[in-house]
Protein backbone atom coordinates (compact mmCIF):
# COMPACT_ATOMS: atom_id res chain seq x y z
CA UNK A 1 0.00 0.00 0.00
CA UNK A 2 1.28 3.32 -1.38
CA UNK A 3 0.80 6.16 1.86
CA UNK A 4 -0.10 9.07 1.23
CA UNK A 5 -1.01 10.91 4.79
CA UNK A 6 1.19 8.76 6.97
CA UNK A 7 5.11 8.57 7.20
CA UNK A 8 6.58 4.85 8.26
CA UNK A 9 10.11 5.16 9.67
CA UNK A 10 12.58 2.94 11.60
CA UNK A 11 15.70 3.48 13.73
CA UNK A 12 16.70 0.21 15.02
CA UNK A 13 14.23 -1.62 16.73
CA UNK A 14 11.86 1.59 16.94
CA UNK A 15 9.28 2.21 14.54
CA UNK A 16 7.92 5.23 14.00
CA UNK A 17 4.40 6.17 12.09
CA UNK A 18 3.90 9.76 11.41
CA UNK A 19 0.59 11.41 10.42
CA UNK A 20 1.19 13.33 7.73
CA UNK A 21 -0.96 16.10 7.20
CA UNK A 22 0.36 19.08 8.98
CA UNK A 23 -1.08 22.12 6.44
CA UNK A 24 -4.98 20.16 7.88
CA UNK A 25 -3.24 19.95 11.54
CA UNK A 26 -3.37 15.83 10.83
CA UNK A 27 -6.81 15.88 10.94
CA UNK A 28 -8.13 11.91 10.67
CA UNK A 29 -8.96 11.74 7.27
CA UNK A 30 -10.46 8.10 6.00
CA UNK A 31 -8.26 7.89 4.06
CA UNK A 32 -5.57 8.81 7.18
CA UNK A 33 -7.84 5.94 9.48
CA UNK A 34 -7.36 3.42 6.81
CA UNK A 35 -3.61 4.16 6.32
CA UNK A 36 -2.81 3.79 9.71
CA UNK A 37 -4.46 0.24 10.69
CA UNK A 38 -2.19 -0.51 7.74
CA UNK A 39 0.94 1.19 9.35
CA UNK A 40 0.24 -0.19 12.66
CA UNK A 41 -0.67 -4.15 11.23
CA UNK A 42 2.87 -3.63 9.24
CA UNK A 43 4.67 -2.70 12.75
CA UNK A 44 2.54 -5.48 14.45
CA UNK A 45 4.03 -8.04 12.21
CA UNK A 46 7.86 -6.49 11.70
CA UNK A 47 9.42 -9.17 14.09
CA UNK A 48 12.52 -6.53 13.93
CA UNK A 49 10.32 -3.63 15.82
CA UNK A 50 10.09 -3.76 19.64
CA UNK A 51 8.27 -0.31 20.13
CA UNK A 52 6.23 1.93 18.11
CA UNK A 53 6.17 5.73 18.31
CA UNK A 54 3.14 7.66 17.12
CA UNK A 55 3.11 11.15 16.19
CA UNK A 56 2.02 13.63 14.00
CA UNK A 57 3.90 16.23 11.51
CA UNK A 58 4.92 19.67 12.20
CA UNK A 59 5.19 21.53 15.43
CA UNK A 60 1.24 22.23 16.12
CA UNK A 61 -0.53 19.47 16.07
CA UNK A 62 -0.49 15.18 16.60
CA UNK A 63 -3.89 14.81 15.50
CA UNK A 64 -6.40 18.04 15.41
CA UNK A 65 -9.67 15.07 15.73
CA UNK A 66 -11.46 14.27 12.01
CA UNK A 67 -12.25 15.69 9.30
CA UNK A 68 -15.07 17.76 9.44
CA UNK A 69 -15.93 17.87 6.22
CA UNK A 70 -16.40 14.57 6.10
CA UNK A 71 -18.21 14.56 9.32
CA UNK A 72 -20.68 16.69 7.88
CA UNK A 73 -21.93 14.65 5.55
CA UNK A 74 -22.52 11.05 7.47
CA UNK A 75 -26.24 9.95 8.16
CA UNK A 76 -26.72 6.89 10.51
CA UNK A 77 -25.19 4.45 8.63
CA UNK A 78 -21.98 5.70 7.08
CA UNK A 79 -21.69 7.12 10.87
CA UNK A 80 -21.62 3.68 12.20
CA UNK A 81 -19.66 2.22 9.79
CA UNK A 82 -17.30 5.51 10.43
CA UNK A 83 -16.85 4.17 14.29
CA UNK A 84 -16.31 1.07 13.20
CA UNK A 85 -13.05 1.66 11.68
CA UNK A 86 -11.61 3.86 14.00
CA UNK A 87 -12.62 1.58 16.75
CA UNK A 88 -10.83 -0.82 14.58
CA UNK A 89 -7.75 0.92 14.68
CA UNK A 90 -7.45 1.67 18.27
CA UNK A 91 -8.16 -1.96 19.29
CA UNK A 92 -5.52 -3.11 16.46
CA UNK A 93 -2.99 -0.30 18.40
CA UNK A 94 -4.29 -0.86 22.15
CA UNK A 95 -3.85 -4.82 21.29
CA UNK A 96 -0.69 -4.14 19.45
CA UNK A 97 1.63 -6.74 21.37
CA UNK A 98 4.36 -4.32 21.15
CA UNK A 99 4.48 -0.87 23.76
CA UNK A 100 3.02 1.74 21.43
CA UNK A 101 4.14 5.26 22.61
CA UNK A 102 2.40 8.58 21.79
CA UNK A 103 4.61 11.48 21.21
CA UNK A 104 2.00 14.42 21.33
CA UNK A 105 3.67 17.20 19.97
CA UNK A 106 0.59 19.36 20.05
CA UNK A 107 -2.77 19.39 19.76
CA UNK A 108 -4.20 15.70 20.16
CA UNK A 109 -8.40 16.64 20.18
CA UNK A 110 -11.54 14.62 19.14
CA UNK A 111 -10.00 11.62 17.26
CA UNK A 112 -6.33 12.57 18.39
CA UNK A 113 -7.08 12.37 21.77
CA UNK A 114 -8.61 8.86 21.25
CA UNK A 115 -5.52 7.86 19.57
CA UNK A 116 -3.17 8.79 21.87
CA UNK A 117 -5.12 7.02 24.82
CA UNK A 118 -4.93 3.80 22.76
CA UNK A 119 -0.94 3.93 22.68
CA UNK A 120 -0.07 2.63 25.77
CA UNK A 121 2.05 5.38 27.02
CA UNK A 122 1.85 9.21 26.88
CA UNK A 123 4.56 11.42 26.29
CA UNK A 124 3.75 15.38 25.67
CA UNK A 125 5.39 18.47 24.72
CA UNK A 126 4.40 21.42 27.62
CA UNK A 127 2.45 23.19 25.02
CA UNK A 128 -0.09 19.68 24.33
CA UNK A 129 -3.72 20.31 24.44
CA UNK A 130 -6.00 17.30 24.92
CA UNK A 131 -9.75 17.10 24.56
CA UNK A 132 -12.89 15.41 23.57
CA UNK A 133 -14.71 18.59 21.77
CA UNK A 134 -17.47 16.55 19.94
CA UNK A 135 -20.24 17.60 22.16
CA UNK A 136 -19.83 21.47 20.32
CA UNK A 137 -20.28 19.52 17.03
CA UNK A 138 -23.66 18.41 18.17
CA UNK A 139 -21.79 14.78 18.45
CA UNK A 140 -19.92 12.35 20.82
CA UNK A 141 -16.39 10.43 20.68
CA UNK A 142 -16.79 7.49 18.18
CA UNK A 143 -13.22 6.02 18.33
CA UNK A 144 -13.28 4.70 22.12
CA UNK A 145 -13.07 8.21 23.72
CA UNK A 146 -15.93 7.88 26.36
CA UNK A 147 -14.85 4.19 27.50
CA UNK A 148 -10.69 5.09 27.47
CA UNK A 149 -11.19 8.38 28.92
CA UNK A 150 -13.18 6.96 32.45
CA UNK A 151 -10.59 3.85 32.67
CA UNK A 152 -7.57 6.91 32.25
CA UNK A 153 -9.09 9.83 34.39
CA UNK A 154 -11.64 9.82 37.14
CA UNK A 155 -14.93 9.38 35.85
CA UNK A 156 -16.46 12.37 37.06
CA UNK A 157 -13.34 14.18 35.13
CA UNK A 158 -14.30 12.28 32.08
CA UNK A 159 -18.07 13.18 32.59
CA UNK A 160 -17.40 16.69 32.91
CA UNK A 161 -14.77 16.82 29.81
CA UNK A 162 -17.22 14.40 27.18
CA UNK A 163 -20.16 17.01 28.53
CA UNK A 164 -18.71 20.15 28.28
CA UNK A 165 -15.72 19.61 25.45
CA UNK A 166 -13.51 21.30 27.97
CA UNK A 167 -9.62 21.06 26.50
CA UNK A 168 -6.97 20.26 29.04
CA UNK A 169 -3.49 21.78 29.53
CA UNK A 170 -0.28 18.90 29.26
CA UNK A 171 0.02 20.01 33.06
CA UNK A 172 -3.59 19.44 33.65
CA UNK A 173 -3.52 15.79 31.39
CA UNK A 174 -0.25 14.96 33.25
CA UNK A 175 -2.39 15.52 37.04
CA UNK A 176 -5.17 13.35 36.02
CA UNK A 177 -2.96 10.90 34.53
CA UNK A 178 -4.09 10.99 30.94
CA UNK A 179 -0.19 11.59 30.43
CA UNK A 180 2.80 9.95 31.45
CA UNK A 181 5.15 12.66 30.94
CA UNK A 182 5.50 16.22 29.66
CA UNK A 183 8.68 17.48 28.40
CA UNK A 184 9.73 21.15 26.91
CA UNK A 185 8.98 20.88 22.87
CA UNK A 186 12.90 20.75 22.56
CA UNK A 187 13.17 17.19 24.81
CA UNK A 188 10.34 15.38 22.88
CA UNK A 189 12.09 13.14 21.00
CA UNK A 190 15.09 12.15 23.44
CA UNK A 191 12.20 11.40 26.38
CA UNK A 192 10.64 9.26 23.65
CA UNK A 193 13.89 7.74 23.06
CA UNK A 194 14.62 6.90 26.60
CA UNK A 195 11.57 5.03 27.30
CA UNK A 196 11.40 3.39 24.21
CA UNK A 197 14.93 1.82 25.40
CA UNK A 198 13.80 1.13 28.74
CA UNK A 199 10.94 -1.07 27.03
CA UNK A 200 13.57 -2.69 24.76
CA UNK A 201 15.46 -3.12 27.65
CA UNK A 202 13.07 -5.30 28.93
CA UNK A 203 11.92 -9.42 28.51
CA UNK A 204 9.42 -8.97 25.43
CA UNK A 205 7.22 -12.03 26.54
CA UNK A 206 7.00 -10.67 29.89
CA UNK A 207 6.31 -7.29 28.62
CA UNK A 208 3.84 -8.96 26.21
CA UNK A 209 2.18 -10.04 29.52
CA UNK A 210 2.07 -6.71 31.64
CA UNK A 211 -0.15 -5.17 28.90
CA UNK A 212 -2.41 -7.92 28.36
CA UNK A 213 -3.02 -8.44 32.53
CA UNK A 214 -3.25 -4.24 32.53
CA UNK A 215 -5.56 -4.00 29.51
CA UNK A 216 -7.77 -7.22 29.71
CA UNK A 217 -7.48 -7.91 33.53
CA UNK A 218 -9.43 -4.65 34.50
CA UNK A 219 -12.10 -5.53 32.06
CA UNK A 220 -13.17 -8.44 34.21
CA UNK A 221 -13.94 -8.89 37.91
CA UNK A 222 -11.02 -9.11 39.98
CA UNK A 223 -11.22 -12.58 40.40
CA UNK A 224 -11.01 -13.13 37.07
CA UNK A 225 -8.36 -10.71 36.58
CA UNK A 226 -6.36 -12.47 39.18
CA UNK A 227 -6.80 -15.96 37.38
CA UNK A 228 -5.43 -13.98 34.28
CA UNK A 229 -2.65 -12.37 36.02
CA UNK A 230 -1.66 -16.14 37.38
CA UNK A 231 -2.09 -17.58 34.09
CA UNK A 232 0.23 -15.03 32.26
CA UNK A 233 2.97 -15.63 35.42
CA UNK A 234 2.44 -19.08 34.79
CA UNK A 235 3.40 -18.78 31.50
CA UNK A 236 6.30 -16.53 31.97
CA UNK A 237 7.75 -19.26 34.37
CA UNK A 238 8.76 -21.32 31.38
CA UNK A 239 10.79 -18.61 29.28
CA UNK A 240 14.32 -18.84 28.87
CA UNK A 241 14.02 -14.63 29.56
CA UNK A 242 12.90 -15.79 33.15
CA UNK A 243 15.70 -17.98 34.16
CA UNK A 244 18.21 -15.29 32.51
CA UNK A 245 16.57 -12.29 34.81
CA UNK A 246 16.58 -14.85 38.06
CA UNK A 247 20.37 -15.97 37.34
CA UNK A 248 21.66 -12.51 36.44
CA UNK A 249 20.09 -10.97 39.70
CA UNK A 250 21.61 -14.04 41.74
CA UNK A 251 24.93 -13.12 40.03
CA UNK A 252 24.82 -9.54 40.07
CA UNK A 253 25.06 -8.73 36.65
CA UNK A 254 22.96 -7.44 33.84
CA UNK A 255 20.39 -9.63 32.32
CA UNK A 256 20.64 -10.32 28.41
CA UNK A 257 17.36 -10.82 27.54
CA UNK A 258 16.91 -12.57 24.29
CA UNK A 259 12.87 -13.17 23.88
CA UNK A 260 12.74 -16.70 24.26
Amino acid sequence: MEFENVLIEKKGRIGRIVINRPTKLNALSVATVMELIEAFAIMKNDESVGVVVLTGAGEKSFAAGADIAELQKLDPLAGKEFAARGQGLTLLMENLGKPVIAAVNGFALGGGCELAMACTLRIAVDRARFGQPEINLGTIPGYGGTQRLARLVPRGVAMELVLTGRVLTAQEALSLGLVNKVVPSGELESAVEETAAILLSKPPFALRACMEAVLHGTEVSFEEGLRLEGTLFAMTCGTNDMKEGMTAFLEKRQAVFTGR
